[in-house]
């Protein structure tokens, strides 16, 4: 067993569960009752993050690179505080989405982007909401509010009309801002690249036209030299007679 045969085995498992997880999550921050059920069903689906953990830290050839490059996955599974960092496991969901056949590179990348930004707003305005709802002085008391502060957040724009007060809510907050940077990092290099691609192929398709109008022009200057040596030809012809 490797690495990338347990992704592939485990993969669409791991998705479940974590859809799962999103879904007690939400139900438990959103309705308020089963609590206890949620709670069970998130802690089940903790240890199976767990093991997926520690399996793929065991099957990996370079565990010490491994390691660096999931230290969000570590944090998540090890810190009950930072619980909605488990969702990352959706992004296995997206991975799937990414490697869709028939799409171009840039359709794969927009819905990706699409994706993850919707994500990232649900899962940060639930976060959001469940740490700082009945804290004294809390200005995100509903989910109406949260889904609007984790928007604005997320897209770097933050009116303040609302904002944390807890250190967890704050560091959701670092977390928002930080990834929706990086988003509408890929968002600008996705329309750039657009735009360059539409220059590039009008350019491709005027020195295509000036090459077809190039090769006329040789065309009708060849027929002209032929035109004018056959003239040539006929007057030596009338001045020997």
């Amino acid at each position: 067993m490797t690495l990338n045969k347990w992704r592939r085995a485990t993969e669409w498992f791991m998705t479940a569960l974590a859809l799962m997880f999103l879904f007690a999550y939400s139900w438990e921050v959103l309705a308020r009752t089963h609590i206890l059920l949620c709670e069970m069903v998130i802690n089940i689906i903790w240890m199976a993050f767990i093991v997926d953990y520690v399996v793929s830290i065991l099957l990996a050839k370079d565990k010490k690179t491994w390691f660096k490059h999931n230290l969000l996955m570590l944090v998540s599974i090890a810190l009950p505080v930072f619980r909605p960092l488990r969702l990352l496991r959706l992004v296995a969901v997206l991975n799937v989405l990414n490697r869709t056949g028939g799409m171009a590179v840039r359709g794969r990348i927009t819905l990706y982007t699409c994706c993850s930004v919707t994500l990232l707003v649900y899962i940060g305005a639930l976060a959001e909401l469940d740490v700082e709802r009945g804290v004294p002085g809390a200005s995100i008391t509903d989910f109406g509010e949260a889904i609007w502060w984790s928007f604005v957040t997320v897209t770097t724009v933050g009116y303040g009309d609302l904002s944390p007060v807890t250190w967890q809510g704050r560091c959701i907050a670092i977390g928002l801002m930080i990834t929706g940077v990086a988003l509408i990092g890929i968002v600008t290099a996705t329309l750039a690249s657009w735009i360059v691609d539409r220059v590039r192929d009008e350019t491709d398709k005027r020195a295509d036209e000036a090459e077809s109008e190039t090769e006329q022009l040789r065309h009708n200057v060849r027929e002209l030299t032929d035109t004018v040596n056959q003239l040539r030809d006929d007057i030596a012809q009338l001045r020997r007679l």
